[in-house]
């Protein structure tokens, strides 16, 4: 039994020892499966991993791809905003500069205009420093003065009465609508046509302010043919045309000699006028009186003797050159305003003064001879 434990202990140690080598060795056959499972496992993971990097790496590239097309588009849209900004600022300066050429050039535009008006202004006083003034003797406007007197007092002695005066009325408004006009903005164009037309007969005043002697002279005609019977009309006509030209030459002629000079005058009448000036005015009209009177048709010629028409004809004559000595120089004036109210620069002319005065004192001097008021003149005045 001793010998049979040993041999069972030995048995059992056999067995034990199989059974520890059956382990291993069924270990030992277990672990290549074991390995190649950690290898397909680590593969796996390896796999997994390598993928895992792939697409994070990809998914990293298509955000990276992302972010750039967005900073692209971004920066396209910035480019874009920047220069819609870029150019809207152009347009908005490139405007400014518009609006500041425009306004600059409406300014200059203006100051053209205001510069224009302001020549216009003083065109009227540029031709009038080009002229004379009345102590000037202006030979022409005296040749002209007579000229037209003649030419109306043989007008109204051919033409009737109910058509000269009307006719005479027309043109004296007319050259009072000029007169009002000429000084005035936009009508300075007529100054410069009545200084081509009358040239160097206008005086100095009459580009100044003043109105001109044709305005008067119109008038002066046109009341005395309105006022007076033909043959009074005519012959006061005619001492316009010769004594007031005459009278005035004479009176600058003789002007040195002081004795003969009035000057005031007699409350003004006279002013500035001279004896020797009314002598000579009244002797000039003399040859021309005594003509037009002389072929007078008289009703009864036998009782007119030559020395009365003679002293007619100095009377006639001296009534002239008187109405042309009272009126003062320089003539007298309306103020520029009357209560607050402008008036038009109207004054005391010669041109009116001397006609009206010869007419009346024309029908005075055949009342006194006791000629017939409407004494017929001869048909063509001067002949026979």
């Amino acid at each position: 039994r001793a010998r049979g434990g040993h041999s069972s202990t030995t048995l059992s140690e056999d067995k034990q020892t199989t059974l520890t080598t059956s382990t291993t060795t069924s270990d030992s056959s277990l672990l290549p499966s074991t390995s190649t499972t950690n290898q397909t496992a680590a593969a796996t993971t390896t796999a997994t991993t390598s993928s895992s990097t792939t697409v994070h790496h990809g998914g990293h590239i298509q955000k990276q791809k992302h972010e750039e097309e967005q900073q692209h588009h971004e920066d396209n849209g910035l480019t874009k905003t920047t220069s819609s900004d870029t150019n809207s600022a152009h347009d908005h300066h490139r405007h400014d500069e518009t609006a500041k050429a425009a306004k600059a050039a409406i300014k200059e535009e203006a100051k053209a205009q205001r510069r224009k008006k302001r020549e216009e202004r003083k065109r009227h006083k540029q031709i009038a420093k080009q002229l004379r003034n009345r102590n000037a003797m202006n030979k022409r406007r005296k040749f002209m003065h007579a000229a037209w007197g003649l030419l109306f007092a043989s007008l109204n002695h051919f033409i009737p009465t109910k058509i000269f005066v009307p006719a005479m009325t027309a043109v004296t408004t007319g050259t009072l609508i000029l007169e009002l006009l000429r000084y005035r903005k936009g009508f300075e164009w007529m100054n410069e046509i009545m200084h081509k037309a009358l040239g160097q007969a206008l005086r100095k005043h009459e580009m100044d302010g003043r109105f001109t002697g044709s305005f008067y002279y119109f008038l002066g005609v046109t009341v005395t043919a309105a006022m007076y019977p033909k043959s009074c009309a005519t012959l006061g006509i005619c001492q316009l045309a010769i004594a007031d030209p005459t009278a005035s030459y004479f009176g600058r002629a003789t002007r040195h000699i002081y004795w003969s000079r009035i000057g005031n005058g007699l409350g003004g009448l006279g002013r500035n006028k001279g004896i020797l000036g009314f002598i000579g005015g009244a002797l000039a009209c003399l040859p021309l009186n005594y003509r037009l009177l002389s072929l007078a048709k008289f009703p009864d010629p036998t009782t007119v003797s030559s020395t009365t028409i003679f002293l007619a004809s100095l009377a006639l004559g001296a009534a002239g050159a008187f109405a042309d000595l009272i009126v003062p120089t320089p003539a007298l004036t309306l103020p520029k305003k009357i209560y607050g109210i402008g008036v038009p620069p109207f004054h005391v002319d010669d041109n009116v003064i001397v006609p009206v005065l010869s007419g009346l004192a024309c029908e005075q001097i055949f009342k006194v001879c006791r000629w017939p008021l409407d004494l017929k003149l001869a048909t063509h005045l001067v002949i026979r």
